[in-house]
């Protein structure tokens, strides 16, 4: 293992490293550590409550309202917000069987068609053009950047708000270029610069907003 890789991992895991340890102690340090990332998270989950609680109440409200026309819920993002993107649509539209299934489409999962639009055109209209084919006044359009700014998901936003959609972002660190932009109408920020603690966060974001849209059709919210 080279130096600088060595490092890297020491950096993330200090307690992996070549060297002959003490098995007790490493074992120790992993323990405090695993407590500690739980610990930061719980927190953190728990500060969305009063940053966030009347915002996501309110954008559950117009979310309800748009499925109850008609509309579908596009949700898109990279990497690992195109996993919580396609979880996010899993959601909707294959709830557990006490929950009313909703129109759900994830604009990641068409591998042909974001390699051919990112081959053919640019890979920062890989969601928008999607948005442009698809969708209609009165839909929803949620974007997830850990960064908040990637260029595809502000594009798609960009494209959403003038086709008249409701536009839902999930943005971390303080929201980056998502929390300038005037496309978005509900911004949700995981206000830690870590991207594991801030999509863990962003899952309990969506779960919660999902939740409350079916409390919303029900006439209970």
């Amino acid at each position: 293992m080279s130096a600088g890789v060595e490092g890297a991992i020491g950096a993330l895991y200090p307690f992996l490293g070549t060297r002959p340890t003490d098995v007790d102690a490493v074992l120790a340090e992993v323990a405090q550590s695993t407590a500690a990332k739980a610990a930061e998270i719980v927190a953190l989950r728990e500060s969305l409550v009063a940053a966030h609680g009347q915002q996501l109440v309110a954008c559950a409200r117009r979310c309800s309202a748009a499925f109850r026309a008609g509309g579908t819920l596009f949700a898109f993002g990279n990497g690992g917000s195109s996993t919580d993107a396609q979880d996010i649509t899993q959601l909707f539209l294959h709830p557990p069987a006490v929950a009313r299934p909703l129109p759900a489409i994830s604009l990641a999962d068409d591998v042909a068609l974001i390699t051919a639009l990112s081959n053919d055109v640019g890979f920062e209209v890989v969601f928008a053009r999607q948005l442009a084919a698809f969708g209609r006044a009165g839909d929803i359009a949620v974007g997830l950047s850990t960064s908040g700014g990637s260029n595809n998901v502000l594009r798609a936003f960009e494209e959403a708000s003038r086709r008249g959609m409701i536009t839902i972002g999930l943005a971390g660190y303080d929201g980056g270029r998502m929390a300038e932009s005037e496309f978005v109408d509900h911004l949700f920020v995981v206000p830690s610069a870590s991207v594991h603690r801030v999509q863990e966060a962003q899952t309990t974001v969506y779960h919660v907003l999902w939740e409350l849209t079916q409390q919303a059709l029900a006439d209970e919210l």
